[in-house]
């Protein structure tokens, strides 16, 4: 039997870590710009990676949501495509897997 209450606290841990991280993405990208167009175009740059790095996070998010959603339902460890049992080593991998080894692979 899993210990869903440990992978719970888990998940909001790293939910927490992630709200953090994009507030600050969220400030830099405000941040006003440099006058200077050469450090402009730097910044526009770097403003793209921090982007994509605040997308990676927000779809983190949603797997988290989503994994907290079946832990409440009482689905947490169970393959949502094929219904087996995640894998102890997944789970303590990425928390917020959904789907087994066979099913992402297969």
């Amino acid at each position: 039997m899993l210990d869903t209450a440990q992978f719970k606290d888990r998940l909001l841990g790293r939910k927490h870590e992630l709200h953090r991280l994009l507030h600050r993405i969220e400030g830099d990208l405000e941040a006003t710009p440099n006058p200077d167009a050469e450090e402009r175009a730097t910044e526009r740059e770097n403003d793209e990676v921090l982007e994509e790095i605040g997308n990676t996070g927000l779809g983190e998010l949603a797997a988290i949501d989503a994994a907290l959603d079946r832990i409440e339902a009482g689905t947490f460890g169970i393959c949502a495509k094929c219904g087996n049992p995640i894998s102890p080593a997944r789970l303590a991998a990425v928390p917020h897997a959904a789907l087994c080894e066979e099913c992402i692979h297969g």
